[in-house]
């Protein structure tokens, strides 16, 4: 049998790293797995406290709203409004969503068709790419490491209907200013588009940088939605909690068209989501700081193996360019080199798209001591 949108889709290349690592874990090997972006961080108390008492309680057990409680709602505009100094309105511009993934491809559903053109600068977390294709859309990859200048080239260019970007971006980590963002707000609304950010790394910065919210933007609320989760700022990957944020109309319709096919997360995990948001503000401080000494110890032994890396402003990864001698093995290749003779698993490029292949990609998903073993195996390989 054919079937349609998922014979079109590349081939998962993270696939084939993971599988090696879980066959070395199988004969024995201790290796250290820091590709898959999987937060290892404790969800905070309050969370965890607040979920057990609400599960509880059977009348939590029913049908939840797809959009989200309204308390859910409130307390993700409190948040904006404290942390990026951004005003939504709870009722129309603020939804709730099973995380950032399933809030971006279900907004695609909405904005694209056949025919569209999206524009996703490369290489990117492939959800960028692939939730335009799955909706019909043409995909326009200008180079990451073109910043602003080449998305507005290729906005130009190809008059797309829409335009992805991130910023801290996964997996490349580069970062973006308020003044950067404001020039994608004017471009988007001198040529008619919808600007989508994923704001998967709002909370998640060093050495002083402040990534903005595209909100806050002058004119961004006539064209732009901003995607936000409590994945990483406050390391909840599992429980599902993701907000779609903006422009109201456009909301409006991802609420019309999520109303017919989910009841929303479950309602204690909402009412507990709830709570952190107002009782833990500042947890993603906490877990920023363990994330920058893990990228320190990280960059540094790396740096004593003879592999010098830029630390990374924001994210939790670090984008690591290929030393020049093992370079022409080409991302897949070396990934499962490091695999295989330093026991270190890691992504490699090439899976996150065009312009990756020169690079991987470390997680920084291991404690301190851990990443300090990771990286004097590779200093043993690289010797």
């Amino acid at each position: 049998m054919k079937f349609r949108r998922i014979d079109e889709l590349p081939p998962y290349v993270f696939a084939t790293v993971d599988q090696l690592k879980r066959d070395l874990r199988h004969e024995g090997r201790d290796v250290i797995d820091l590709g898959f972006g999987n937060p290892d961080i404790p969800s905070p108390a309050v969370a965890v406290a607040k979920l057990q008492e609400a599960a509880a309680k059977p009348a939590n057990h029913r049908y939840s709203a797809s959009r989200g409680i309204t308390q859910l709602r409130l307390a993700l505009t409190e948040h904006y409004e404290r942390s990026f100094g951004v005003s939504l309105d709870p009722e129309s511009q603020v939804t709730t969503t099973i995380g950032a993934k399933e809030g971006l491809a279900h907004l695609m559903w909405v904005l694209v068709a056949d025919g569209d053109t999206v524009v996703v600068p490369t290489p990117a977390y492939p959800i960028h790419r692939v939730a335009p294709a799955l909706a019909g859309a043409s995909v326009v990859t200008p180079p990451a490491e073109g910043g602003i200048d080449a998305i507005a080239e290729a906005v130009v260019a190809h008059r797309p209907k829409v335009v992805v970007v991130s910023f801290p971006h996964n997996p490349t980590t580069r970062v973006a200013t308020a003044a950067e963002m404001q020039q994608l707000v004017d471009l988007a609304r001198e040529r008619d588009c919808l600007l989508v950010h994923d704001f998967a790394y709002a909370d998640v910065a060093f050495d002083g940088h402040d990534p903005p919210s595209v909100l806050a933007a002058e004119g961004a609320e006539t064209c732009a939605v901003e995607l936000y989760s409590l994945t990483k700022s406050f390391s909840m990957a599992g429980w599902r909690v993701g907000f779609a944020a903006g422009r109201a109309d456009v909301i409006g319709a991802l609420v019309k068209l999520k109303s017919y096919l989910d009841y929303g997360t479950f309602q204690p995990i909402q009412i507990a989501a709830t709570v952190t948001l107002r009782e833990a503000p500042e947890y993603p401080a906490e877990i920023c700081e363990i994330y920058r000494g893990r990228r320190d110890a990280l960059c540094r032994g790396l740096a004593r193996a003879g592999w010098d890396v830029e630390p990374p402003l924001g994210t939790m990864f670090v984008w690591a360019p290929i030393p020049e001698r093992f370079r022409t093995l080409g991302s897949l290749e070396f990934a499962l080199l490091l695999a295989r003779e330093a026991n270190v698993a890691v992504s490699p490029g090439i899976g996150f798209g065009d312009g990756g292949d020169g690079h991987v990609r470390f997680a920084l998903v291991e404690n301190e001591q851990r990443i300090r073993q990771a990286t004097r195996s590779i200093r043993h390989l690289l010797n």
